[in-house]
């Protein structure tokens, strides 16, 4: 199955379109993309499930970073929108409804285009550090989230941890 993300923007409004799996391997694009629009001043962000397969817990997590990042900055909500029940109970059951505004339906997304990986001539063991990156600060705030996240993840966490040690100790 084919996985994308299509991103938009309409007025103040930043639209995430997620098509297929929402895992790893798409959020450091997610990530970089969200802290791009916080920089530039955007504050509503719309998640709209409707095609989405799938989440795994990094994906969840990248979502959470950015609306953590949204309260710290003390305005903004990051709404999810067409969530089916599986991806409900995901979000549920890290206890992420507690932070994101979860619709079952909402406004349809307006036209997006796919949000591409930046091609960036990046040795493998550098795209590998920055995906163990995203992984662990996405774990982070899951666990920042939601506390009771810590013994769900902790092995997660510390196994993250020691691969990022790892590989910028043998650079």
């Amino acid at each position: 199955m084919d996985s994308s993300i299509q991103v938009g923007v309409r007025g103040p409004t930043v639209w995430v379109k997620v098509e297929g799996k929402g895992s790893f391997l798409n959020s450091g694009n997610l990530k970089e993309f969200s802290r791009e629009m916080l920089d530039r001043g955007y504050r509503e962000f719309i998640v709209d499930l409707a095609g989405c397969a799938m989440m795994d817990s990094t994906f969840m997590g990248t979502m959470a970073s950015v609306a953590l990042r949204l309260k710290e900055l003390g305005h903004g909500h990051l709404h999810i929108v067409h969530c089916r029940n599986r991806s409900q109970q995901l979000l549920s059951g890290l206890g992420l409804d507690q932070i994101f505004d979860i619709h079952s339906d909402g406004a349809s997304a307006p036209e997006c285009a796919a949000l591409e990986q930046a091609t960036k001539e990046q040795s493998s063991n550098s795209r590998k550090m920055d995906q163990t990156e995203t992984m662990l600060e996405a774990h982070e705030a899951l666990c920042q989230a939601a506390p009771e996240n810590i013994f769900r993840f902790k092995d997660v966490l510390d196994f993250l941890r020691q691969d990022l040690h790892h590989e910028t100790s043998s650079k």
